[in-house]
């Protein structure tokens, strides 16, 4: 029913960036302007390495009060390297990946900690192609740093003397060209922009297409971004489709890659459920290349039998978008994404793009002539279980006294029909559990061992 790719081996260590870029409270050791300027210096030199003397750097970011000098500052370290620095201002995620193909940079950086509150901020960069950058090349990144107390290597402030004005512009139209022109007259959308990257962009784009928007989570101040709001916060959404009488509800994150849906009953989707609409009804029509999906351990088992039944066949990777970008890059699969929302459609763009789903999904919708709330009836779900525990350190996980014999013990039990998966977060400091099986009750109980045992465990580090 599926292929798995559990784990990845010889992935090389990296003590900044984790699975979504570097990522931190503002202010510390690592997300401060003096490390961003260290950073964009060594991905500068990086780039020199690769044969790259030099050329324009695109950066984008969220609305966070601390993203205009953290942004200037890592250009202030490309600036002293010899690149060109240019500014896109607040822009989603997926539009300075699509920019950097488009205009042609050499990188690009975008300052953002996605889904995360306002009190933190990190970077993330794109290659050439648009694509995440890979592991080994932030290691590579990394052991390129400028030394703390090394000489100075530049201007304290880029200033970003060049500006790449339109790049929101031109993503707008391109996402509206996703669907036929006024394919979506006489619709109501409520859409939640957490406050964000997206406030300008992605009601602008349902407009266009002729719905009629309300929007929520549209006035960042630099201070609110995700705060109640947003694809981690679906509460008020789902309470704003039914009371506009909406056929559809739209979240994304902070700086725009990833969605959650709501139905007209405010029932709410998340990226299985999205993935499961998009690849069975891809399916159904000839349209999904290899008759693939990849998606990540995280995903329900439900999903790979929605797409089993529907004729095609699910491939599994690590946590990440980039683990599944990488993943659909070498199979030639053009849909994939991870149950948090983070969707990504080869034949809209080639990174995560919370809008690109939504619009993907409101054609599906369309084209069938049938409401959310039936449509996501292609998903059943096996019952799942999670939890996410705060830790102070990581230490192995096999190295623990008692959790291995835990979870050994409960895959066991569970055999074929459901999994364990314990992991630590990319992003944060948690130790997320998953429980995953044919009946609630066994899956309740197996969370409760599972975290009795961590923290048992962990309490002792």
């Amino acid at each position: 029913m599926s292929e798995s790719t559990e784990a990845r081996t010889e992935t090389p260590q990296r003590s900044y960036f984790g699975t979504d870029g570097v990522r931190g409270t503002y202010g510390g050791a690592v997300v401060c302007e003096a490390f961003f300027k260290r950073i964009g210096a060594a991905a500068a030199r990086w780039l020199k390495g690769r044969g790259v003397p030099g050329g324009r750097v695109l950066f984008g970011r969220d609305t966070r009060d601390s993203g205009l000098s953290l942004a200037d500052a890592a250009a202030a370290g490309f600036a002293s390297q010899g690149f060109e620095p240019e500014s896109l201002g607040v822009l989603p995620t997926p539009a300075v990946a699509r920019a950097v193909c488009v205009r042609g940079a050499v990188l690009g950086a975008v300052v953002t900690a996605s889904h995360n509150p306002a009190s933190d901020n990190g970077i993330k960069f794109f290659g050439p192609d648009g694509c995440k950058l890979t592991d080994e090349q932030e290691s590579e990144i990394e052991s390129l740093l400028p030394p703390l107390d090394g000489p100075s290597f530049g201007a304290e402030r880029s200033g970003f003397a060049l500006s790449a004005e339109g790049s929101g512009a031109e993503y707008v139209g391109a996402a509206a060209e996703l669907l036929p022109a006024q394919a979506l007259r006489g619709w109501r959308v409520v859409i939640d922009t957490a406050n964000g990257a997206t406030s300008a962009t992605s009601p602008a784009v349902f407009r266009r297409l002729g719905a009629e928007v309300f929007a929520i989570g549209d006035r960042p101040d630099g201070k609110n971004i995700n705060s109640g709001v947003g694809s981690e916060h679906p509460a008020l959404l789902a309470e704003r489709v039914v009371a506009f009488g909406a056929c559809l509800g739209v979240a994304h994150d902070g700086d725009g890659d990833r969605c959650v849906l709501c139905d007209e009953r405010g029932g709410i989707l998340d990226g299985d459920e999205i993935l499961a609409i998009l690849a069975t009804h891809a399916l159904a029509r000839g349209r999904l290349t290899g008759n693939l999906l990849v998606v990540t351990v995280q995903s329900n088992l439900g999903v790979d039998a929605a797409v089993a039944a529907a004729g095609g066949r699910v491939v599994r990777v690590p946590v990440g978008d980039r683990y599944v970008a990488e993943r659909m890059r070498a199979t030639g699969a053009i849909l994939g994404g991870e149950s948090s929302g983070h969707i990504l459609c080869f034949d809209a763009g080639p990174t995560g793009d919370g809008l690109a789903a939504a619009l993907k999904v409101a054609g599906v919708m369309v084209e069938t002539g049938k409401p959310l709330s039936e449509l996501r009836a292609v998903l059943r779900r096996f019952p799942q279980a999670t939890a996410a525990l705060r830790v102070r350190s990581r230490p192995p996980l096999d190295a623990l006294p008692t959790l291995p014999g835990v979870i050994r013990a409960l895959e066991s039990e569970l055999g074929a029909s459901g999994r364990v998966l314990v992991r630590y977060s990319g992003t944060e400091s948690k130790l997320r559990l998953l429980i995953e099986g044919p009946e609630e009750g066994p899956v309740r109980e197996g969370l409760a061992r599972l975290s009795a045992a961590a923290s048992a465990d962990l309490g002792a580090f």
